[in-house]
């Protein structure tokens, strides 16, 4: 397939749908109309922020992309500034076509704005094809994010209750040791 122009802007309360759309794998599972409202959020949260931009890539006058931007540091205690571009999302049908780059370049140029000497990406741990393009542009992994539900951490965590042994018996491990004990002593003599 061709490459065709790509042209980026930042998002306005009306891509709010078509971002609900296009970032259903990483976002919160809710009914359309609550994602929807989700995005509402996020939108005016990138355009209410210095730091946090949110990128549409268009591509034949339809939504092809986007990416979220945020300038901020490598982590909180690693104070090195950096742009973390976060989901960026192309649509299937507008893939290889140069809308990747463009998202990518986006947070290239809001680095370079703001004079900050690092990119970082952000994709799901499951999209091999993500992790492959920020790699041909020189992303190499810094950390590994790893999440679970606060229940599960929360059973991991408890402690495990000891083997009851009965008073006047030995855990059934001891026993056996003993045993073989006994029988190499025989053996021995």
């Amino acid at each position: 397939m061709s490459r065709t122009s790509v042209q980026l802007r930042e998002a306005c309360l009306e891509d709010a749908a078509k971002l609900a759309e296009l970032w259903i794998d990483v976002t919160r599972r809710e009914p359309n109309d609550k994602m929807v409202a989700d995005m509402e959020l996020v939108i005016d949260r990138a355009m209410g922020e210095s730091d946090d931009r949110l990128g549409i890539a268009e591509s034949e006058g339809e939504v092809a992309g986007a990416v979220y931007l945020r300038a901020t540091t490598i982590s909180p205690v690693h104070l090195e500034p950096v742009v973390h571009t976060l989901a960026p999302h192309v649509f299937p049908q507008f893939r290889r076509r140069g809308v990747g780059h463009a998202l990518i370049e986006a947070g290239v140029e809001f680095a370079e704005e703001r004079g900050i000497s690092h990119v970082a990406g952000a994709s799901l741990s499951s999209s091999r094809e993500a992790h492959r393009f920020l790699a041909r542009l020189g992303m190499g992994p810094q950390a590994v994010f790893r999440i679970a539900a606060t229940h599960v951490v929360r059973a991991k965590l408890t402690p495990r209750r000891p083997v009851r042994v009965q008073p006047n018996r030995q855990p059934l491990g001891q026993v056996l040791a003993q045993r073989r004990s006994l029988r190499r002593r025989r053996e021995a003599v």
